[in-house]
């Protein structure tokens, strides 16, 4: 029996797998809200106590980087090690991975019914992969061909340089410099960032002015990305403001794919991954996204054959880790 996770900044995803074969069908599965808990181990006891199964081995992707067997999550103060979690879980094998990682072993596993294609393009044979993800923070990781398989290779990628490519985004780098010492992409382009580009809007534009409706809800919720995404894609009470955060946060996210698929040369397609993009797939269809993406002068025309997907499976992170602790079995 192999425990499989996604260890996410908001929530934690977990499931059980009695075999390769039975990916889609787990024994059983159950999202928890992290912050509920004082660690990794304090939640997955809450888990098991609902099945009385031995467990064999376990791989958690994790939402931080992951060195020499252990890990912190990023946006959740929790300390994970390897060793530590055998020990407090009575697991005889641990395996941290980064979820990015995790992610991006799931990829060759994807079906067409898990993607909406962008752009079809004209995909390399064995050419490298690009995946991006904005969730609670924004993840990046990318696939090579080793020449029997494709290995993933985790980055901490989000976390570089916040790069504008107009006046407005200019202005927006300049407003968020006076709020952080140093702003980087998942500052706009996730969970984190989201709030940002509303907040530097309403105060920069004064033709876009908050409802009274929408800040009522604001004022009663402590995440506010929930509501801003609702207030967008609500057609019959439609707010501008709301509408314009999301189509900024879909142009920048675009341009970073770009950059990322320009470093990595991902002839073998760019994936964009996360929690964030399946809630506001209108906006990714509308053009906004290639736009920016294809918006790099001369190398255009390098980024025009490179296929584009958004991922609409929210287990992905989940599968590529089951994947990889049945891989490690083997």
């Amino acid at each position: 029996m192999l425990l499989a996770g996604d260890v996410g900044g908001t929530k934690t995803h977990l499931a059980l797998f009695s075999s390769r074969d039975d990916l889609r069908k787990p024994v059983i599965e159950e999202r928890l809200p992290s912050a509920a808990f004082p660690n990794l181990e304090a939640l997955v006891r809450s888990f098991l106590m609902k099945v009385a199964v031995p467990v064999e081995r376990a791989c958690f992707g994790v939402a931080g980087p992951v060195i020499a067997g252990q890990a912190t999550i990023t946006n959740l103060p929790w300390q994970m090690s390897e060793e530590h979690l055998q020990q407090e879980l009575n697991i005889p094998s641990v395996h941290l991975l980064n979820d990015l990682d995790a992610m991006a072993h799931a990829i060759p596993a994807l079906g067409t019914d898990d993607l909406l294609t962008l752009n079809e393009g004209q995909p390399t044979s064995h050419g490298s992969i690009a995946l991006i993800a904005p969730g609670t923070g924004l993840g990046e990781a990318f696939l090579t061909w080793n020449g029997t398989r494709y290995q993933a290779h985790p980055s901490e990628g989000g976390h570089t340089d916040f790069a504008p490519t107009n006046e407005l985004e200019i202005d927006l780098l300049r407003y968020l410099m006076q709020r952080y010492e140093h702003v980087s992409y998942e500052h706009v382009c996730s969970g984190v960032g989201l709030p940002n580009i509303y907040a530097f809007l309403r105060n920069r534009t004064p033709e876009l002015v908050e409802p009274a409706w929408l800040s009522a809800q604001l004022a009663s919720v402590h995440d506010s990305n929930p509501v801003i995404i609702a207030a967008a894609m609500n057609d019959a009470q439609p707010c501008m403001l709301c509408r314009t955060t999301i189509s900024l946060f879909v142009t920048i996210l675009g341009a970073e794919c770009g950059n990322m698929a320009l470093k990595l040369l991902a002839t073998g397609g760019v994936y964009v991954g996360g929690g964030i993009p399946p809630r506001i797939l209108p906006f990714f269809q509308d053009g906004t996204f290639m736009q920016a993406f294809r918006r790099k002068g001369r190398l255009s025309t390098v980024l025009e054959p490179m296929p584009v997907h958004i991922v609409l499976n929210t287990r992905m992170a989940l599968l590529g880790a089951a994947l990889h602790g049945f891989d490690e079995m083997e």
